[in-house]
């Protein structure tokens, strides 16, 4: 049986830092968008949903 979970990878809108989490693909099919903070910037930034 499949996982209704996905791992994503979040990469920062302003750097090359990115996050891997998990997502449930059923809940959210679209692609997420989070502010989160980047350690390279040393600010909060978008980080957008890739794979």
């Amino acid at each position: 049986m499949a996982s209704k979970r996905e791992k994503i990878k979040l990469k920062s809108s302003k750097s090359h830092y990115f996050y891997y989490t998990v997502k449930n693909k059923t809940k959210t099919p679209d692609r997420l968008t989070l502010m989160k903070y980047d350690p390279i910037v040393r600010e909060h930034v978008e980080f957008k949903e890739t794979k």
